[in-house]
């Protein structure tokens, strides 16, 4: 059942060849076993899996309508609220946690009758490129476990890769998806800013922040889109448009459509990542697609950009974790003082103290002006010079990842750390769709992957190029070696 697509399992399930409890037994099972020895899971939602399950299946059975998740097991990133349920963004400040209400998303795969089986790993307050910042525990690549799942959602990509549920969310603020589904081995999409709502995500840049799924194939990630891909009222930002029939859309022909390439700004690429890259592109050549030389030049900038706005929305979106109103607290405070500063101390782990230190540098007064503002003009620009590439092409092809998967522990630089999302970063800052493709595997048997970037609000349309990507390679086939076996 595990190698089962989303879509199957569903079937089976209002087929009645199994039922709810024993699709949700099944996976919860494979949780358990599997995040022993990847560090994929926070938390596995047992009771709250089997009581949906149970209900599911008193629905079918009185002859209920069933929504379009159902008897699907999802697991859910760790900074995605869901009401009663510890929620810990993967750091020791929020270890006791509990989520007063649902987020937009949950309550929209509740109605659709989805199953949500457990929450990922993730690194603390998603800051970080390769889950070794996780409070808890450093998650591992299914591919080989010496290895980086890529971050900060490697919870959630390995969670899909090692065949943990068929799908699993994300959220992604720099590259966060897309990223570690490059370095799994999986389908993983960033939508358009604000087509999902936020509201429930924990804030770490809210204007780069985007929810979006994890999955093996563009079908499945275009079903998840059709139920979280909804309007919101909670959130101010959230896209007022009604829900794309992605599915329906998928199969379109791309015959005849040109990808743009930035290939000025490719010149650095390490050999195995450049080759795989063009073999790609050769691949939609061969489906009637022409490729076009485009240029993005400010995307070089995009890394320092980036860490000036994130770093300052991060070091205002974290000053309510005060040790005050729903954190843990210092034992050792014994003034008001010594609870703001030694609850923050103790609980914030390295890489979020280093983020938030740079955020309240760039807006401190003085320096507003010389990075903050300066930082916020070239995003413009870079928005300005995506409209003109647009205008050329219908759709964008970069490489997701500058190197090969690396092994965990192998980057220490923090500066070689940030640059893993040099290609990623521009759709965050522009606010378009993007989705990492899985292409083949590297000469040390670990994944490779290519993405492709969409106009404002044309999700479908990066959905469907994906589609015929993977039907062309079938790139949905890709198994990790230590988990393509019956788990018993």
């Amino acid at each position: 059942m595990h190698k089962d697509s989303a879509l199957t399992i569903k079937n089976k399930f209002l087929s009645g060849e199994n039922s709810a409890s024993e699709i949700t037994s099944c996976f919860l099972l494979r949780a358990k076993i599997i995040d022993n020895q990847t560090g994929a899971l926070l938390s596995i939602l047992s009771d709250r899996a089997m009581k949906k399950a149970e209900n599911l299946d008193r629905k079918r059975k009185n002859g209920k309508s069933l929504g379009k998740l159902a008897g699907i097991p999802i697991v859910v990133k760790d900074n995605i609220l869901i009401k009663d349920e510890i929620t810990t963004c993967g750091s020791k400040f929020l270890e006791n946690y509990r989520a007063p209400f649902n987020a937009t998303v949950i309550n929209l795969i509740d109605e659709e009758d989805g199953i949500i089986i457990a929450k990922s790993n993730l690194d603390e307050f998603a800051m970080g490129s390769s889950t070794e910042n996780s409070a808890y525990k450093i998650a591992r690549n299914p591919w080989n476990l010496d290895y980086s799942p890529g971050g900060s959602s490697g919870g959630s990509a390995i969670s899909v890769s090692a065949m943990i549920a068929p799908i699993a969310l994300g959220s992604d603020t720099g590259g966060s998806i897309r990223l570690p589904a490059a370095f799994c081995g999986v389908h993983g999409f960033k939508p358009t800013y604000g087509r999902v709502s936020r509201f429930g995500l924990v804030a770490f840049g809210s204007s780069l922040d985007q929810i979006g799924p994890f999955a093996r194939s563009a079908e499945e990630i275009a079903l998840m889109q059709e139920v979280i891909a909804k309007p919101c009222k909670y959130d101010s930002n959230s896209v007022q448009y009604p829900v794309e029939p992605y599915m329906d859309e998928l199969s379109q022909s791309i015959q005849g459509k040109t990808i743009g390439v930035p290939y000025s700004i490719l010149k650095d690429l390490e050999p195995e990542i450049l080759k795989n890259f063009e073999n790609s592109l050769k691949v939609y050549e061969s489906l009637g697609v022409k490729i076009k030389e485009i240029h993005l030049n400010l995307i070089k900038y995009s890394v320092p950009v980036y860490y000036i706005l994130a770093a300052a929305e991060a070091s205002t979106n974290l000053a309510r974790f005060d040790g005050i109103r729903y954190t843990e607290r210092s034992k050792n405070a014994h003034t008001l003082e010594e609870v703001y500063e030694l609850s923050r101390s103790e609980f914030f782990g390295k890489e979020v103290k280093q983020r938030i230190l740079l955020g309240t540098y760039v807006l401190s007064a003085g320096y507003q002006d010389a990075y903050y503002r300066k930082a916020q003009k070239v995003r413009t620009l870079m928005i300005e010079e995506y409209e003109e590439a647009f205008k050329l092409c219908d759709i964008i092809a970069l490489p997701t990842t500058t190197t090969n998967v690396f092994k965990i522990g192998a980057i220490q630089d923090p500066l070689q750390m940030y640059k893993q999302d040099i290609y990623t970063i521009s759709a965050n800052l522009v606010g378009i769709p993007a989705i990492n493709i899985p292409t083949k595997l590297d000469k040390n048997s670990m994944p490779l992957g290519i993405q492709i970037q969409g106009p404002q609000l044309d999700d479908a349309r990066v959905l469907r190029f994906a589609w015929h990507y993977e039907k062309s390679e079938n790139t949905n086939k890709f198994y990790p070696n230590l988990f393509d076996k019956e788990m018993r």
